[in-house]
């Protein structure tokens, strides 16, 4: 998914706790799945970040050099400014975009 393109708060506001626990009935249960998507995300767009700042980097360079390099500052800063990985989580969720089971409802069912 392209995170620079999902169009959330990029501050934390006030939700409705019942449309948080409408989709799982139980509220714990919609905080576990949103942690672990909040998770999966942060994992992403740090693996992202360090490839393209990997790009940049030389392997003789000392302290000094790294803060110097305009493009890994630049980079950086544009990935500061990114929603924080559990407001695109609850966005995602929200919307019905985020595939979640529980394995212990379903082999009840059966």
């Amino acid at each position: 998914m392209d995170f620079k393109r999902v169009k959330t708060d990029t501050v934390a506001v006030t939700r409705n706790i019942h449309k948080v626990m409408e989709p799982t009935g139980n509220i714990y249960e919609s905080v576990a799945i949103l942690s672990k998507r909040a998770n999966q995300i942060s994992l992403e767009i740090k693996e992202e970040l360090n490839s393209k700042i990997a790009e940049f980097a030389v392997p003789n360079d000392n302290l000094e050099e790294v803060f110097e390099n305009r493009e890994q500052i630049e980079i950086a800063k544009y990935y500061e400014h990114l929603p924080k990985p559990t407001l695109i989580a609850v966005h995602e969720f929200l919307n019905d975009q985020v595939y979640f089971r529980n394995p212990h409802t379903e082999s009840q069912e059966l």
